[in-house]
């Protein structure tokens, strides 16, 4: 019985440690289908302007161009969007505000296959306050939402027919850093699951820290893991998380200092390694800074990261056998504080969305270096917050 018990788990361990390649794979496949003419643009936006909700607009993919956006659904400041896998449902969170908005929600729509725009499915309470991230697991099976007032994160079931049932796991983080003014509590800024659905990350700008959690997606639960999370140095503020496509390394942006931790990732134990921190501004920048989002191409050659204050998107290439980082540019986002920005699913346009001078701009991408160039589109929207895209529906 021993010999057989040892025997399935060295099994099992060998089909964990093949799954990050088998997504990587199928990833591949994927983007190998034909390029769809158009691509449909999800932007969240702030509502406390012009601003009424969710818009949609259409990147057209021979010229980089952008139609004018639409409304699709009016709802109080979605600052954050996920789109389901296989279904066609997005999320959004809800930062709520006034009477009545004293916590957080996070709404599920259904898309209209011919239009593309948004019916409201239902809405529930995101476990906190300040809901500022929301993701899809890769099962399709549940959304995972980060609520940054109050520093904690939940898992909510989807129903079969893409509404939200109410959380099933709510987690409060605990602890603070040095910086006085942002890092006194816990300020879980964004949450993600690794490509074999095991663990969930969660950066934390106040602990300084990446907790990590065991995902179990068919009950919708998170448990601390062994190790409990990463640690980063004082005052860095971890924001935005992006996994390597190859599954071996992972990258936190830090918004208070404005630097990108590179990580190894070890699939069977979900541990992240620290093996690099680099910077995201040119030397000589003087000024007020602070980082917001971060991605890595499809290729797995290149990471980008937003800069807020020198209003730029600082580009990297990538070791691909080290994971380590070596500067490779900037490129201006076009606008004032591009707080996310977006890569279409070939990886040939970036989006960046400027939140203080209200515009979304396109940038070519060159495949061989990296470097952005303006595509010479943009469009004007109340204060954009997140970019997400989706392959039209017919």
């Amino acid at each position: 019985m021993g010999t057989l018990r040892t025997t399935l788990l060295s099994l099992m361990t060998a089909i964990w440690g093949l799954l990050p390649a088998a997504c990587a794979l199928l990833a591949a496949e994927q983007q190998q289908q034909p390029v769809p003419a158009k691509y449909w643009v999800y932007l969240g936006t702030y509502t406390q302007g012009t601003s009424k909700g969710i818009y949609r607009t259409q990147l057209d993919m021979a010229a980089g161009k952008l139609d004018e956006p639409v409304l699709v659904a009016e709802t109080q400041n979605p600052s954050f969007l996920a789109i389901h896998p296989t279904k066609p449902w997005l999320y959004a969170v809800g930062e709520l505000y006034g009477p009545g908005g004293k916590g957080g929600a996070v709404s599920a729509f259904a898309i209209e296959p011919t239009t593309g725009n948004l019916k409201l499915l239902g809405q529930q309470p995101s476990g906190g306050a300040g809901p500022c991230h929301v993701s899809v697991d890769h099962t399709g099976g549940n959304v995972l939402v980060a609520n940054y007032g109050s520093g904690s994160v939940a898992c909510l079931p989807i129903k079969p027919d893409g509404s939200l049932a109410e959380p099933t796991a709510v987690i409060q983080h605990v602890g603070s850093s040095v910086n006085p003014k942002r890092q006194q509590g816990p300020h879980a800024h964004s949450i993600y699951v690794d490509s074999a659905n095991r663990f969930a990350f969660a950066p934390d700008l106040g602990c300084d820290k990446v907790f990590i959690y065991r995902f179990d997606a068919q009950h919708g639960k998170l448990k601390p893991n062994d190790p409990a999370h990463a640690v980063l140095h004082p005052g860095a503020g971890p924001r935005h998380f992006a996994f390597h496509p190859n599954g071996r390394f992972a990258y936190v942006v830090n918004e208070l200092d404005s630097t990108v931790t590179a990580f190894a990732y070890d699939a069977q134990k979900g541990a992240l390694k620290a093996i690099q921190t680099i910077g995201t501004l040119p030397d000589g920048f003087t000024g007020n800074n602070t980082t917001a989002d971060i991605h890595v191409h499809p290729s797995g050659k290149f990471l980008y990261a937003s800069n807020r204050g020198h209003d730029s998107i600082a580009i990297f290439a990538i070791d691909g056998e080290s994971g380590t980082l070596r500067r490779a540019g900037h490129q201006s986002s076009g606008g004032r504080t591009p707080r996310n920005f977006g890569l279409d699913p070939t990886g040939s346009y970036l989006l960046a969305a400027n939140q203080a001078s209200g515009n979304v701009v396109v940038f070519r991408i060159d495949q061989s270096s990296g470097g952005l160039k303006p595509a010479g589109s943009e469009i004007s929207l109340g204060a954009p917050v997140c970019v997400t895209f989706l392959r039209p529906l017919q």
